[in-house]
C-alpha cells in the first residue's frame, strides 16, 4: 500500500484549494460531526449528551445515555470560495514579465458528510457505543487550462473514521471513557500545464526549442493517487459539578498515514508512466474543554474551546523507493513547506425547551486558521472563519427525535496568498492573490431510543 496514498496527503495538501470550502474547521480538519451540535455551532459538543453522536466528542458522555441508542445524520456543505489573484510568468526568454488575470471563482465542490451512532447501556457503570463519521476531507477540481492550474487543478480526499468506544462511570459526578480510532482514506491529486502556455509559445522570436520544449495547455504535470488505513485512540472525562452545571474535557491522539500510492505526470516521469513512492501524514491530534449549564428548567447554554496540534504539519516530503526512480533518479521530493502552528477554537451556544416536543438552539464561534500570511498557500487557503448557527429539533414521541441545524461561516480578516514556482526551469510563475468567501451549511440528524 505504500504507493497510493501520495494523493491523500499531497490532496491534503498540495490541492487543498477545497480545504476552506468544504472543510470547515482549521487545516483540512472537519468539524460536522452531526446536525444536532450544528445548531449550536458546536458549542458544549463534549459536555452535551443530547444523543449517541456526543461519542465523536467525547467518549466519556456515553455514560450519560440511557437502554439503547442510534443516531444518523448528514451535514450538506455548499461552500462559495473564491480565490481573486494574478500570475505573473518572469523567464529570460520573454522581453518582460507578463501579469495575467487568474481569478477562480466557486473553487469548491458541495459535498455530504454523513454520520452513524450507537450506544447500549450495559449496566449502571457501563456503557459502549459505536461511531462513524469523518473528520478530515476536501474536494476541489479547476478546468486543466486554468491559469493557476500549475499550482494545482484537482484535489480530493475523503476518510472514513470508525470508534469503538467504552465509558464508565465513576459515580454521580465523574465518568471517564475512551476508544479507538480506526481511520481509512483515499485522495487524488492533480496539476496541469496552464493555458497561457498557448501565448508563451506564440511570442514572436522565441527559439524554436523552447517552443517544442513548452507542453501543450492542460498536459498533466503531477497526479497521484491512493489510499491507506492508520489508527489512534481518544480518551475524555466529565464532571457533574451540581445537578445543574458539568464540565467535559476529551483528547484524541494522532494518527499516523503511510500514504502508499503512485506519482505520475511530465514532471516525475515525462509522460505517462507511474513510479511507486509514498508521503508520511500525521494527522494531528485534537483535544476539547467543554462546559453545559441548565439556567433553568428551559434554558441551557454551553461553551466549548478546541485546540488541534496542527504545528506537527511543517513539511510534505514524498519518498520513491521502488526500483524505479522518478525523472532525476531522486528518491524523495519536496512536495510542499506548509508551516501550520497550532489553532484554537472558541464556540458559545444556547438551548430553549418550549414544550415536551420543540427545541431551539442557536450558537456562535470563532474558529482561529492554522496558516499564517507568510505561508499561506493557493493549496490550503485557510483563514479565521466566524460561525453563526440555528437550530431546532422536534420530538414526535418519547423514542423519535428530529434535530434541523443550519450554519453560516465567513472568513475573518485578509487572507493574502504568495506563491512560486519553477516551471520546468524555463521560468518562475508567481502567484499574488488572497481568499475569500463564505460557507452554508445544513444537517439532518435522527435519534431513536430503541
Amino acid at each position: 500500500m505504500k504507493k497510493q496514498q501520495i494523493a491523500l496527503a499531497i490532496s491534503a495538501a498540495i490541492l487543498g484549494i477545497a480545504v476552506q470550502a468544504q472543510v470547515q474547521a482549521a487545516g483540512f480538519q472537519l468539524a460536522e460531526s452531526s446536525a444536532t451540535g450544528l445548531g449550536r455551532a458546536f458549542a458544549g459538543e463534549g459536555a452535551s449528551a443530547e444523543n449517541a453522536s456526543v461519542q465523536a466528542r467525547n467518549p466519556a458522555m456515553l455514560s450519560y445515555l440511557e437502554g439503547r441508542q442510534m443516531s444518523v445524520g448528514a451535514i450538506y456543505v455548499m461552500p462559495s470560495v473564491n480565490t481573486p489573484g494574478n500570475v505573473t510568468i518572469a523567464s529570460p526568454l520573454l522581453p518582460q514579465a507578463v501579469t495575467l488575470n487568474a481569478d477562480v471563482n466557486d473553487v469548491a465542490n458541495n459535498a455530504v458528510v454523513p454520520n452513524f451512532y450507537y450506544s447500549s447501556q450495559l449496566n449502571d457503570r457501563w456503557t459502549w457505543g459505536l461511531a462513524v463519521n469523518s473528520n478530515y476531507g476536501l474536494s476541489t477540481e479547476l478546468d486543466t487550462t486554468a491559469a493557476a492550474a500549475i499550482f494545482g487543478n484537482k484535489t480530493s480526499v475523503t476518510t472514513v473514521e470508525l470508534n469503538p468506544n467504552i465509558a464508565y462511570r465513576i459515580d454521580q459526578h465523574f465518568t471517564v471513557g475512551g476508544g479507538l480510532r480506526l481511520v481509512y482514506g483515499e485522495g487524488e491529486i492533480g496539476a496541469s500545464v496552464p493555458g497561457w502556455i498557448d501565448a508563451v509559445r506564440a511570442v514572436p522570436g522565441l527559439p524554436s526549442s523552447v517552443t517544442a520544449a513548452l507542453p501543450p495547455a492542460g498536459t498533466e504535470l503531477k497526479y497521484l493517487k491512493g489510499d491507506d488505513y492508520g489508527y489512534g485512540w481518544q480518551a475524555g472525562a466529565s464532571w457533574q459539578i451540581t445537578p445543574e452545571h458539568r464540565i467535559a474535557l476529551s483528547y484524541h491522539s494522532k494518527v499516523d498515514l503511510d500514504l502508499d500510492g503512485h506519482a505520475s505526470g511530465l514532471i516525475y516521469t515525462g509522460g505517462s508512466s507511474k513510479v511507486e513512492g509514498y508521503l508520511p501524514l500525521e494527522l494531528p491530534a485534537f483535544a476539547e474543554l467543554s462546559s453545559f449549564h441548565q439556567l433553568t428548567d428551559n434554558w441551557s447554554m454551553q461553551a466549548s474551546v478546541n485546540w488541534t496540534d496542527w504545528s506537527v504539519f511543517d513539511q510534505l516530503v514524498a519518498y520513491f523507493p521502488g526500483e524505479q526512480k522518478p525523472l532525476g533518479d531522486i528518491s524523495s521530493d519536496l512536495v510542499k513547506d506548509e508551516h501550520f502552528k497550532d489553532n484554537w477554537r472558541f464556540a458559545l451556544g444556547t438551548m430553549y425547551r418550549l414544550n415536551d416536543t420543540w427545541l431551539l438552539r442557536a450558537g456562535v464561534a470563532l474558529d482561529k486558521t492554522a496558516v499564517s500570511d507568510e505561508h499561506r498557500t493557493i493549496t490550503i487557503p485557510d483563514s479565521d472563519r466566524h460561525w453563526v448557527s440555528v437550530g431546532v429539533g422536534y420530538a414526535p414521541t418519547k423514542s423519535i427525535n428530529v434535530d434541523l441545524g443550519i450554519s453560516y461561516l465567513r472568513t475573518h480578516g485578509s487572507a493574502p496568498i504568495n506563491e512560486t514556482m519553477n516551471m520546468l526551469n524555463l521560468a518562475q510563475v508567481t502567484y499574488n492573490g488572497e481568499s475569500t468567501g463564505h460557507v452554508w451549511l445544513a444537517g439532518l440528524q435522527v435519534s431513536y431510543k430503541i
